[in-house]
């Protein structure tokens, strides 16, 4: 199609954006959309210049990759696994109609052996890659579809890729590299196990084309962009190597084309998962509603790779489909830019563009020769991503790729694939224990050294782009400025009255209060305090227990992760658990508080052994163990659904869980300070769920950082929602972020934590809104001490949590308030404003005679004591 865009730059325009690119300046969108209608290929001809331009930054990314003058490309098979699809993309021939394979005599899905047979045809080839490309969701559009996955025991289309590719994984050692379409962050999680990498085009971010009838991707419910986008987004948070692309020439205009790349662009800066963007020309088909369209003319192909070259900069691989060029076009695609040439099979057809065949690799190798570059053959995942493994590649794939992989990280030539357990690494993960029982075990790595440095060694690299983060966040002063004296008043009159019955607007304006209408403010929340518990200052014996601290999450704020080469890295054996819940018991402990990092190598299973554990040790003791975080991973490794972790968790042991993880719950915040490592919906859905299991949770909010009052007045909003539907929050845990250590305050984006007005407000206006919903507001002596603890008691909070023993996220983040008090240093927080500590359960009950005998028996106090100890992790 030609170019529809009224936009028509002049020469002139097009020679000075030519110079910034060749001085290697930084195109903002109007040059780049400018350097798209650069023409003329002669010498001094202005595409000419651009891609020279172009080569030049990739000529430097691939040496600074240690590979110069190489072009890659993927040895695979096409695994077509349905044809069926509920979309109806107007250029598209690979879909079809369940009656047109009735005609033709075939299922709706291949069935699982002949996927495992292409696969094992095309290991005898040495191909290393099984490409499955099918429609998005069929069954929701096609009864058949859903007949057939049923009637084959299978709940979806995503569950069936997944079971397919394990398969190949077993049977023949292909590496899996998934195209099933849109996916939510839940279904990515699912499928990464199963795969080296995955897929999905977002061919253009233009709405006109989704939503004008007759366009391109006119009723296409998935090629809506914001979907795509969010699809890219979610792969990121997930760390899944990631390949993605711009399709042109299908009515876009060049202003979408260069919003498209600088989409894809943005992404790649914040997660590091873009490994290539496929820059793909037009083909018209037959018997398709664009069959009469023009292909994308051949100099306007190359200025879009040139200028996708330029925008996405050296370290982003820029691939061209070697299939949809002539064969004496490749050296321009390459001379534009290009520098990896896709998947390519010797074996099956590219069903997508049937009519256009693969070129065989002894041609391509010679067509890339003449133009100067080396054909070498990687794998599904690109280089990058194969030799940092972590958080990239899941264990139970590792040993297949690294079966493939050379040090260099590209593909072994001739070498054939063979087929590998998929679940070998969950088993070794550690040993069995003494008895033989079979359980597993938590392998052992001691540190006796202590913390040595302040940052883990991967700074620089887990945490995304720091400058661009600084751009997009700029920390916002946490008290609201624009509430007048008249205001926060009129806000305290009311509260007196109904205290959660005011606006947002009301509650904002609480959250500014200072000087005597802050005192004001902290004398009525504690009123209703006295009213809703009474006077006594509550607190549980417990002990917590971080049983790893190796973490491939990469959020922002948390100086407790670390990765497992680091001299601080830490996992507990299960001896080492039981031990510390032996000891607890001892102290005359009540819970058993257990929290970990998401080490890339966890089964699943652990979570259910260490609740068997602590169990085993002592029954009487409560477990309330493992965040939404960790339950959406566990039941990712599993492969159950949220509410089947939960119920098979709390069968092993599990009795309550925390409500961490939640910082704010707002996405928005939520990616500054942790990748989107967790969507508050999919907090909200596990807190939920284990409400509705049996499995009451606490609840939280980490406060003063990047965020804003109105952002915790939207949290304690969604809390209440969520009180309003279950009942099972048992308090609300206000966490004033702590910053001396945090990545997000030492890279210059967070603020140094929050005032001590803030402090005092939050707690205060937490125990108004809450009133009638959740009756303990509880205060961190961790993170706020003895002055801050006594201050948020004498305004709103009624508990002082636990003892801990251990306590290591906040001591690692820059706390100095220590970790373990002793039941006589927390009676004396109390005591200090006049009220009684009275010891209680984690659900709030009173503990039995035995348990409050033991906590202040000498012996109760030596225990405690001896958990101050230090000990080899």
């Amino acid at each position: 199609m030609p170019d529809s865009s009224p936009f028509v730059p002049t020469a002139s325009a097009i020679r000075r954006a030519l110079k910034r690119a060749e001085a290697g300046s930084a195109l903002d969108a109007p040059e780049a959309e400018t350097l798209l209608h650069a023409r003329g290929l002669g010498a001094g001809e202005d595409l000419a210049r651009l891609l020279a331009a172009a080569g030049g930054v990739r000529d430097a990314g691939l040496a600074t990759a240690g590979r110069p003058g190489v072009v890659t490309y993927s040895r695979k098979v096409f695994i077509p696994l349905t044809r069926l699809c509920r979309d109806r993309c107007h250029y598209c021939t690979f879909v079809t109609t369940p009656g047109q394979l009735r005609e033709r005599g075939e299922a709706p899905y291949l069935s699982p052996d002949e996927v495992v047979e292409l696969a094992r045809a095309g290991a005898a080839l040495e191909c290393k890659e099984a490409l499955f490309t099918l429609g998005d969701r069929p069954e929701d559009r096609w009864p058949a579809a859903r007949e057939w996955l049923e009637a084959h025991g299978y709940d979806s289309t995503l569950g069936y890729v997944r079971a397919a590719a394990v398969r190949v994984l077993e049977e023949t050692g292909l590496l899996p590299h998934l195209n099933p379409g849109v996916m939510t962050w839940q279904e990515l999680q699912r499928l990464k196990p199963v795969a080296a990498s995955m897929g999905m085009m977002l061919e253009t971010t233009s709405r006109a084309l989704f939503e004008q009838r007759g366009a391109a991707h006119f009723g296409s419910p998935d090629k809506d962009p914001a979907v795509r986008l969010r699809v890219i987004e979610d792969a990121g948070r997930c760390a899944v190597p990631f390949t993605t692309g711009v399709l042109l020439g299908i009515g876009e205009t060049p202003a979408d084309r260069v919003e498209s790349l600088l989409a894809i662009r943005a992404s790649a800066r914040r997660h590091g998962h873009v490994q290539e963007v496929i820059v793909q020309n037009f083909r018209a088909k037959p018997r398709t509603a664009m069959q009469a369209a023009d292909d994308l003319e051949l100099q306007e192909y190359l200025a879009a790779l040139a200028v996708a070259r330029l925008l996405l900069g050296p370290k982003v691989r820029v691939q061209a489909p070697p299939n949809l060029s002539d064969p004496e076009e490749l050296g321009l695609l390459l001379r534009a830019g290009v520098d990896d040439w896709g998947g390519v099979s010797p074996l099956t057809p590219d069903h997508v563009n049937p009519e256009r065949p693969w070129p065989h690799l002894e041609d391509l190798a010679r067509w890339s020769g003449e133009a100067g570059f080396e054909l070498r053959e990687r794998l599904a995942a690109q280089p990058e991503h194969v030799l940092a493994e972590e958080p990239w590649l899941d264990p139970r794939v590792r040993p297949h790729v690294r079966a493939l992989a050379g040090p260099d990280g590209l593909a072994v030539p001739g070498r054939r694939p063979v087929g590998l357990p998929w679940q070998e690494p969950d088993a070794a993960w550690g040993s069995l224990d003494a008895a033989g029982s079979g359980r597993v075990d938590l392998h052992v790595e001691v540190d006796t050294t202590g913390r040595t440095e302040d940052r883990r060694s991967d700074f620089d690299a887990v945490y995304g782009d720091w400058e661009a983060l600084r751009e997009q966040v700029r920390a916002a002063p946490a008290t609201s400025a624009g509430s007048s004296e008249p205001e926060v008043r009129a806000a305290l009159r009311r509260a007196a009255e109904d205290p959660a019955g005011l606006s947002d607007a009301q509650y904002l304006a609480l959250f500014s209060a200072q000087g005597q209408d802050l005192e004001d403010l902290c004398a009525l929340a504690d009123a209703v305090r006295r009213d809703v518990v009474g006077d006594d200052v509550t607190y549980v014996v417990n002990r917590n227990i971080n049983f790893t601290n190796v973490c491939y999450t990469g959020c922002r704020f948390c100086a407790f992760a670390q990765r497992r080469t680091d001299a601080d890295a830490f996992t507990l054996s299960m001896a080492q658990v039981g031990d510390r819940v032996d000891e607890a018991w001892a102290a005359g402990a009540t819970e058993i508080c257990m929290q970990g990092g998401i080490h890339p190598d966890l089964p699943g299973t652990a979570y259910f052994d260490l609740a068997r554990e602590v169990k085993r040790r002592r029954p009487g003791i409560h477990l309330h163990a493992f965040s939404p975080m960790e339950v959406v991973n566990g039941a990712s490794r599993t492969g159950l659904s949220i509410r089947d972790f939960l119920t098979e968790a709390k069968a092993a042991g599990l009795d309550s869980v925390p409500g961490t993880a939640a910082e704010i719950l707002d996405d928005d915040v939520r990616w500054v300070l942790t990748k989107g490592k967790l969507p508050a919906a999919t907090w909200i859905e596990v807190v939920t769920t284990a409400h509705e299991v049996g499995l009451r949770s606490s609840s939280t909010m980490m406060y003063g950082h990047v965020d804003t009052p109105a952002h915790w007045v939207a949290h304690l909003r969604t809390l209440a929602a969520v009180q309003d539907r279950t009942g099972g929050f048992t308090e609300f845990v206000p966490l004033p972020f702590v910053h001396q250590s945090a990545p997000l305050y030492l890279a210059g984006v967070a603020r140094a934590g929050a005032s001590v007005q803030e402090n005092r407000a939050v707690h205060a206006v937490a125990r108004l809104l809450l009133h009638g919903r959740i009756d303990h507001v509880q205060t961190s002596w961790v993170k706020l001490g003895v002055v801050g603890t006594r201050a948020t008691l004498s305004g709103g909070a009624d508990d002082l949590g636990g003892t801990l023993m251990e306590e290591t996220i906040s001591r690692m983040a820059g706390s100095e308030n220590g970790s373990l008090k002793t039941i006589a240093e927390l009676e004396d927080v109390a005591a200090g404003i006049g009220r009684p500590a009275v010891q209680r359960t984690t659900e709030y009950g009173r503990p039995s005679p035995e348990r409050l005998a033991t906590a202040r028996s000498d012996a109760g106090r030596r225990a405690l004591t001896l958990s101050l100890t230090p000990v080899a992790r």
